[in-house]
């Protein structure tokens, strides 16, 4: 009986202490903790836009007749007074000869009557309905050799043409279109911007970059030339709650034209920007979180709110303290109240480190 009971005791301590070195062999793992990142940046903000050209109309016909000659063709390059169309317009040559002759009648009329007047003959007033039939002719004769001009249609200023829908020996009326004409060599970018980034750009103007406006292209490229914001709108749109805002842009190569689409980006300096890397922050029903850790190492959810988005970093806008530790990685492993075992890297490591992974 004795030698039974020894043997259950020595059983019982041979299995804690294969428990006990079991403990004592486990290795916890060790996850990457940082602080979060406080530099002064440049943030990017954009908005669609709607491209212009400077100057951009219609030219109509003010004349009805025949479209005699078109000296230019579609997509063409024009300069300023370059003739563009010619109409033929009925009775224009006849129209002038014939008021040609009505301003010699009323010149001859005038003299006569100035001559009888200046012998008593007839009343001043004679004289003076003689001088405004005179000048009434001569005002019919400039007018005819005005409609004679008109049938010769040029270029008001340097642009490119658009679209030509009539053809040669195509009776034309007055006010019908000839063409469009686009002046490119600047163009006008009009987009929209909410309530908040308007008060933000006229109370705090400081904040808001010198570097000038950039135009993002429809296929991703950067426009080589910089812009300059010229106005803003005079009321908001109740609709929408933005407000229009006006640029201008050179356009040196004409590659811009009226009627594109683009991205406008305007650059905010951001004094002492809170960033923090893309993955130490997880998403839980639309609102993100990341594991901060306490002084006694045991991590805990918290809700942060991001200001914007870069490459792989977010910058954070509250829920963060400049002092605060949070996970790097471990976030799918770790739960809310857990204690961990955590290696401190720098801000500036763990950026670097999320820029390599980001690549």
């Amino acid at each position: 009986m004795k030698n039974l009971f020894q043997m259950s005791y020595l059983s019982i301590l041979f299995l804690l202490c294969a428990c006990h070195s079991k403990k004592e062999t486990e290795v916890k793992p060790v996850y990457k903790a940082t602080s979060p990142l406080v530099e002064n940046i440049t943030l990017p903000r954009s908005y669609v836009a709607n491209i212009a050209s400077q100057r951009n109309i219609e030219i109509h016909s003010q004349q009805t007749g025949i479209l005699q000659d078109i000296y230019v063709s579609e997509g063409q390059f024009v300069r300023a007074g370059q003739p563009l169309f010619r109409i033929t317009i009925f009775g224009a040559n006849e129209e002038i000869n014939k008021t040609k002759a009505s301003v010699e009648q009323a010149s001859i009329d005038l003299q006569n009557v100035t001559n009888l007047t200046d012998n008593k003959v007839l009343s001043n007033n004679a004289k003076r309905m003689a001088a405004a039939k005179l000048k009434g002719a001569e005002a019919e004769y400039q007018l005819a050799i005005l409609r004679k001009r008109l049938s010769l249609i040029r270029a008001p200023f340097s642009g490119v043409l658009g679209r030509i829908p009539n053809k040669a020996g195509s009776l034309i009326e007055s006010s019908d279109l000839l063409t469009s004409l686009s002046d490119n060599s600047k163009v006008l970018a009009y987009f929209n911007i909410s309530e908040t980034d308007y008060l933000d750009f006229r109370l705090h103007p400081e904040r808001y970059s010198q570097t000038p406006l950039q135009l993002v292209l429809a296929n991703g490229d950067i426009f080589p030339a910089s812009g300059k914001i010229l106005d803003i709108g005079g009321q908001f749109d109740s609709s929408t709650g933005t407000i229009a805002v006006r640029a201008i842009f050179n356009n040196p190569k004409s590659l811009l034209r009226n009627g594109e689409m683009g991205t406008i980006k305007l650059f905010i300096q951001k004094k002492n920007a809170m960033l923090i890397p893309q993955e130490a922050v997880y998403e839980l029903q639309n609102q993100k979180y990341v594991f901060v850790v306490d002084k006694n190492n045991i991590v805990h959810q918290r809700a942060i709110k991001i200001d914007a988005e870069f490459t792989g970093a977010y910058v954070v806008s509250s829920g963060l303290q400049a002092t605060d530790r949070y996970l790097l990685d471990g976030i799918q492993k770790v739960n809310d109240g857990d204690k961990v075992c955590i290696s401190m890297v720098s801000p500036q490591v763990a950026m670097k480190l999320n820029e390599l992974k980001a690549n």
